[in-house]
């Protein structure tokens, strides 16, 4: 049988694709690769930004700007589409994306400030997958998931 298809943040399989040109890897995805065939994505890559790229954050406006003041709400939304895009492509129905990215955090991202301060809401992507009917888990559920799906 074919293992069901997640998406999955890049970043957390050890590709170097955050602004800062690091990556974030998550013991716990070893787990999941077991489990499902993961999918792995960058929507800020996918929306043509570069890596390494100025830290960039959801203001109150819900525009996102990076740290030099330029506003880069279209290419997170192109980069968001394009997550759907492979999202349906491979039939998945869950995504499990970093947490409190202005792309994939989910419940709490950074206020708009740049002074690290976290606030309750969706990353750009979080919410497009959402309303498109995709469950979104941060990386911290993911041994959640792994209990949900043994029991």
């Amino acid at each position: 049988m074919d293992k069901e298809a997640i998406l999955i943040s890049a970043c957390l399989l050890g590709v170097p694709c955050r602004y800062d040109g690091a990556s974030k890897p998550c013991s716990a995805v070893e787990e999941l690769r077991a489990r499902y065939r993961l999918i792995p994505i960058c929507p800020e890559q996918l929306g043509g930004l570069p890596t390494p790229r100025p830290a960039s954050e959801i203001g109150v406006d819900g525009r996102v700007r990076n740290r030099l003041g330029a506003d880069v709400t279209a290419e997170y939304l192109a980069g968001a589409e394009a997550a759907l895009r492979i999202a349906w492509e491979n039939g998945c129905r869950l995504a499990v994306l970093k947490e409190k990215s202005p792309s994939c955090g989910s419940g709490k991202v950074y206020d708009g400030s740049f002074g690290g301060k976290l606030v309750a809401g969706d990353g750009i992507t979080v919410r497009l997958l959402r309303k498109n009917g995709i469950r979104v888990i941060g990386e911290r559920e993911i041994l959640d998931l792994i209990r949900e799906n043994v029991v």
